[in-house]
């Protein structure tokens, strides 16, 4: 089982509010009920059923709503 990670865009430094949100889950079955995580909170998810995680890389600025 994989969970994808990434940051979230919209907190600032110094922030005390969780900083994670959880992409996608695979090769599993497990329901999330919050949307936004701190890292300590993913680990021990991932821990609890087995879990890698998969931090993903932001998206650049000048890649950021581009339509094709």
């Amino acid at each position: 089982m994989k969970i994808y990670i990434r940051e979230r865009q919209k907190v600032g430094e110094g922030v005390e509010s969780p900083k994670y949100r959880i992409i996608a889950v695979t090769g599993g079955q497990i329901q999330i009920e919050a949307t936004h995580f701190r890292k300590f909170e993913i680990e021990q998810l991932a821990k609890d059923v087995g879990a890698e995680i998969v931090y993903l890389k932001p998206v650049p600025d000048e890649h950021k709503g581009k339509k094709k």
